[in-house]
């Protein structure tokens, strides 16, 4: 920091010379940037500025999803496909921490070998199984999803939802797959199957400096 404009004085404890993190709208490739006091976050101790400029974006689309729209709680079985995506990078360890179970998918075994050190409990290489029959062997082996974080999508969601915990929530963050899939509506009533819709840009500043200051 090497200024801190009257608000930010009053309102927080920001002073020249920390050395913070923030979430922008955009400009983060200048040489300065005018943030809002509640868009930062500091630095970690064990991480370099270079570092730190990736932690706002990754985790606070990360804690948002897994416990603001996903009511995420130790021992919940979460699904975070794409699972070498940077993204499920952060999200698989951050549902790992908090003591949530994590099956993710990865296309091919080379992918599947160098996401290993994540530490996703269950690996599925979609190129030879069936992800809808492994969601269905886990369901009725007692461990079945109660939250999905979606940046996927594809023809193919539409059949794994019957095989999710009743109540569970799917949250759609993108679509990379496809934006087009079949869902049977019975699937949704009957199992209280919540589809949630999620991005982390089009919320509000008070809901943004919410999730920074709960990180």
């Amino acid at each position: 920091i090497t200024e801190v404009g009257p608000e930010a004085a009053k309102k927080s404890n920001w002073k020249v010379g920390d050395q913070v993190c923030a979430l922008l709208g955009g400009g983060g490739y200048a040489q300065y940037a005018n943030i809002p006091y509640d868009m930062l976050m500091p630095i970690p101790e064990n991480c370099s500025l270079t570092e730190a400029a990736a932690l706002p974006e990754a985790f606070a689309t990360a804690y948002l999803n897994l416990f603001i729209e996903g009511k995420a709680k130790a021992g919940d079985t979460l699904l975070m496909p794409g699972g070498n995506s940077g993204l499920a990078s952060v999200t698989i360890r951050m549902a790992k921490a908090f003591g949530l179970r994590v099956i993710t998918t990865v296309r091919g075994a080379e992918k599947k070998a160098a996401i290993a050190d994540l530490g996703a409990d269950l690996i599925v290489d979609t190129k030879s199984e069936d992800l809808a029959a492994v969601l269905q062997q886990e369901l009725d082996a007692g461990r079945g999803v109660d939250i999905a974080i979606d940046c996927v999508g594809g023809e193919s969601v539409g059949k794994y939802l019957h095989c999710l915990n009743k109540g569970a929530r799917w949250i759609m963050i993108a679509a990379l797959a496809g934006t087009l899939t079949e869902i049977d509506l019975k699937n949704i009533y009957v199992r209280n199957v919540r589809i949630i819709g999620s991005t982390l840009r089009s919320r509000t500043p008070a809901v943004k400096a919410q999730i920074l200051a709960e990180l």
